[in-house]
Parts: structure tokens; sequence; C-alpha cells
């Protein structure tokens, strides 16, 4: 298997496809010194000396649907698992984690303060979060709602925030901004990105609630791939990014695409596979027929809640998705 960050130094699925290069995956580790496993990652260079770090389901010691890199603590997951696998993604960053308890909000928290989770307390309550801080990686919870990471690296300020549906009909969006404005964030040199979400095509909802969204967000509404009602948050997203002032949204995809075709054959991720659909699809045909390298219902390196729903197997994991500044 294939551990650690991912950076197989390819920009697009294509560039990758077309070297024909045989990764010798048994020359990389995939336990520490310590004989933990190594978390696998995929990092995104945001700006400089800003960095976003996407976490996957390989590389951690949770069992059944939480396997195996499950970083949520919210569901009945091993406790000890869960703490394992932090740990695990610690040693990884190099810095700590700064995490909220999501409440589906547009509350944000100011974390340039202490971390409550050095002191063995609750992660404050919020959706998204803002920091000047060097120390510490700021992380948001994601198992189909989706992560936004902004950064103003000139101020030094960066900024998470969980946008699912009702985060977004709440404003989530323009509340991380201005709480990076307030700390010196200037709104045109904010860059953001978008991380792994579930797509349009497999996001079905009813009709009412694809109405009230595409009221609020309009051409948000659509058809999904099972032939109901549809809404799209990333572009949603992309709409209160720019009403915020954001004019620049770096495009994960092809760091997560390269990434992707890089641990194709993973022997975990093959393991994971075949419990995610009983095996109904070869591994190597789900992956490259991916229409949406980042919706997580369709790529199987991501914790998907409404797989699971699908699947029927009524447990899964979190990954996160990690901002942090150099230093």
């Amino acid at each position: 298997m294939t551990k650690g960050a991912v950076e197989p130094g390819f920009e697009t699925a294509d560039q990758w496809s077309d070297t024909h290069e045989v990764v010798d995956s048994s020359a990389i580790a995939t336990h520490d010194v310590d004989g933990a496993p190594i978390p696998v990652t995929i990092p995104v260079n945001l700006a400089p000396g800003v960095k976003v770090v996407y976490t996957t389901r390989l590389g951690g010691v949770s069992r059944g649907g939480y396997a195996s890199l499950n970083l949520g603590s919210k569901g009945n997951d091993d406790p000890a698992a869960v703490e394992a696998n932090r740990r695990g993604l610690v040693r990884e960053l190099g810095k700590p984690l700064r995490l909220v308890s999501q409440v589906h909000s547009a509350q944000v928290v100011d974390a340039d303060g202490p971390n409550p989770l050095d002191a063995g307390m609750e992660a404050s309550p919020g959706d998204a979060q803002v920091t000047t801080r060097t120390d510490q990686a700021l992380g948001v919870f994601a198992a189909d709602c989706l992560p936004v990471l902004l950064a103003d690296p000139e101020a030094g300020v960066i900024g998470a925030a969980h946008c699912g549906r009702k985060g977004l009909m709440a404003g989530v969006i323009a509340s991380v901004v201005d709480g990076m404005v307030s700390k010196g964030a200037v709104r045109n040199r904010i860059v953001a990105t978008l991380g792994p979400c579930i797509c349009p095509d497999c996001y079905q909802v009813d009709e009412e609630l694809a109405h009230s969204f595409d009221q609020r967000f309009p051409g948000t509404a659509g058809v999904s791939r099972f032939g109901g009602a549809s809404i799209d948050i990333a572009m949603a997203a992309r709409m209160d990014l720019q009403e915020a002032g954001v004019s620049v949204v770096v495009d994960s995809g092809p760091r997560v695409a390269a990434a992707t075709h890089y641990l194709k054959d993973d022997q975990e991720l093959e393991a994971i596979h075949k419990m995610d659909d009983g095996a109904k699809q070869a591994r190597d045909i789900r992956v490259d027929q991916a229409g949406h390298w980042l919706c997580t219902v369709e790529n199987p390196l991501w914790f998907s809640h409404r797989r699971s729903v699908l699947a029927g197997t009524g447990d899964e994991g979190r990954m996160l998705a990690l901002i942090m500044r150099e230093g």
C-alpha cells in the first residue's frame, strides 16, 4: 500500500496515465516506527505558505463501516480507534488539530485563543473557524457536506468552513469571510478552494427542498442520476464566495484526480471498495469511470453518508479537510 501524503507530481489524471510509470509501492512505508498505520492524505498548495490537506479513508485503525481513517467522534466507532487515528494525523501534519463541533450553522469560532482540545475539553460549537496562528491545523469534518478552505497569505489569516445545505442557507460563507476580514484579511486577496463533497448527480432531495434552495441560489437545482430533484452545494458555495468578494477559487480536482489514480491499486482501497457495494463493480472501473473525483459518493477514497445509506450499511466515518500556515 502507498501511505503518507500522496504527492504523485502530476497535476491532472491524464498526465498521470500518460507516463506509463510503474510505482513500487512496496518501497514506501505503510507503518511508522511504532507500528501504527500512516494516514493517507492529499495535500494542495493553496497559496504561498498555506497548505490544504484532505484526509482519505486509508491508513487508520478503525473497522467496519468506519474503516479505516475515521476521524469523527460522533458515531459508534471505538473512541480509542478515533484517538489513534487523530494521533497519526497529527504526526503526519506536524501540527495539532483545531476542530469545531459542527451544528450546521453560520457560527464562526475565533481560533486564535487556546485550543479546547489541549485541555481535554470539547471542541467549540460552530461550522467555521478563523485564525492567524501558525502552530495549528484548522479542520472541518465532512462525509458529503462541502469543506471550504480560505486564506489571505499577505495578512496571514486562514479560515475553514463546513458547508452543508443548512449552513449554506444560513450564510456560513459570508460569516467565515467576515471573520477573516475582522482579523485583517482583505476580501479581494482571499483565495479559496472547495474540498470533496456530494455532487449534484448524487445529491437527490425532495422537490420542495430543491425549490427552496434554488430560490436562495438560483440555478443550483437539477435532476439527480436517480431521477429525482437534486441540488448543487458546490455551485452555491461559489456563488456566495463571489458575493463575499472572493474571486479566486483554486481547483482541487486535478490534484485529487492524480492521487486517486495513484492509489487505484492500493490493497486497502480494494477491501473498502468491496465493503461499499459488495464488489458489484470492479474497483478499477469504479475509479476510472468516476465522473466527479471530488464527489464523496463516487470516489471510494472519501467517506459518504449518502453512500452508506444507499448500501444499507448504517455506519460511516468522517474525513477532515484542513488548512495550515507554515511556521
